[in-house]
């Protein structure tokens, strides 16, 4: 990988660490560039089944984007691309597991959103800040159906951080756990997941975005054409076949 982006592949899990921890992880046109290619590759790569996300040290998981070099840069609207864009809308088929380490702030708290899941540190915090520094925060769209409606008006217009228990408590956040289990847990997250068919976890995904998209209706009858590869495959065989003879099932993805 690169000096600004460490990368650690075990039993078909990918490890990413931001590592910036000089500037809170903060993300340059050099982290962007290195977490957008290692996001796209994971995306084709068969290899990899699970990707998790942190940030080095142990006083941020990310700080966003680099406020300095924006300013060097004269940066007014940033382009599509400046931070990191995964995919299009920001969606990939492959679960992705946010370990949040410190503070998650601006376009850190985006990339804590982006994961599937989102596990925090005790010593965690989150925060929109984007209104202290009259930026914009259009990635928080998602926010409006993941959160009432006073918690998001609070973290928008107060730009204030909030604790990880009370990022818990509101939804963002799966659990909360110890600085030295985050990493741990997150790894064993990760596996219970790449354990699973692949191909149902794919299909899973799909219906969370057409689910968050459009009516219980329509996501209903979408589903149907969602899971029918799932249905016809072969490891639809092989999960009953595994499961007569009492082993593990062999998943070919296929």
């Amino acid at each position: 990988m690169t000096d600004v982006l460490q990368s650690e592949s075990r039993d078909g899990v990918l490890l990413l660490t931001l590592n910036r921890p000089e500037a809170r992880n903060a993300v340059n046109s050099a982290l962007r560039e290195a977490l957008a290619a290692a996001m796209h590759e994971f995306a084709t790569d068969d290899a990899h089944r699970v990707a998790i996300v942190t940030g080095a040290g142990d006083r941020a998981f990310c700080a966003g984007a680099d406020l300095k070099e924006m300013a060097r840069r004269s940066t007014g609207r940033p382009p599509m691309d400046y931070f990191a864009e995964f995919g299009p809308d920001d969606f990939i088929e492959k679960p992705v597991i946010t370990a949040v380490n410190g503070a998650a702030f601006a376009g850190g708290f985006r990339l804590a959103q982006f994961g599937d899941l989102c596990l925090a540190s005790e010593t965690a915090s989150f925060a929109i800040s984007e209104a202290k520094w009259s930026r914009g925060a259009p990635w928080a769209a998602p926010l409006t159906r993941m959160l009432p409606r006073r918690v998001l008006a609070e973290l928008l217009l107060t730009a204030q951080p909030i604790s990880a228990r009370r990022a818990y408590e509101v939804g963002l956040v799966n659990e909360v756990v110890s600085a030295a289990d985050l990493l741990p847990r997150a790894w064993e997250v990760a596996r219970t997941i790449a354990d699973n068919a692949p191909l149902s976890v794919k299909a899973f995904k799909w219906l969370m975005r057409v689910g968050a998209e459009a009516g219980v209706g329509a996501t209903s009858a979408i589903a149907t054409e969602i899971f029918r590869p799932v249905y016809d495959s072969e490891d639809a065989r092989e999960g009953p076949r595994a499961f007569r003879e009492g082993r593990r099932p062999k998943w070919q993805g296929r």
